[in-house]
């Protein structure tokens, strides 16, 4: 019984704390459909670029990249180096753990 109640007050404090981080900008709600999306194995890369409304040309711009291999990398026919997924995180405003899973 008293560890029951020390878990709800731990999930009351995590949620208070969630929040806080949300109304700060540290956090966001994620649609249901793209977590759906991400859980299924699709390309993390081409699923937040298109959750953020992106089109395919400005976030290669934006991280320096061709068009070309920036789509090789979110069709899977190419991997992108541990820096090139840094960038492609940065202008996707996720973390690199999102990103890559």
């Amino acid at each position: 019984m008293v560890s029951n109640v020390i878990e709800d007050n731990d999930d009351r404090l995590a949620v208070a704390e969630f929040h806080q981080r949300r109304a700060a900008g540290d956090e966001e709600w994620i649609p249901a459909p793209i977590v759906d999306r991400l859980l299924s194995g699709e390309s993390r890369v081409r699923v937040w670029r298109e959750h953020r409304g992106l089109n395919a040309a400005a976030p290669a711009e934006q991280a320096g990249l061709s068009q070309a291999f920036l789509s090789q990398i979110e069709t899977g026919k190419r991997d992108g180096a541990i820096d090139t997924c840094r960038k492609i995180a940065a202008v996707r405003n996720v973390s690199l753990d999102d990103l890559l899973g």
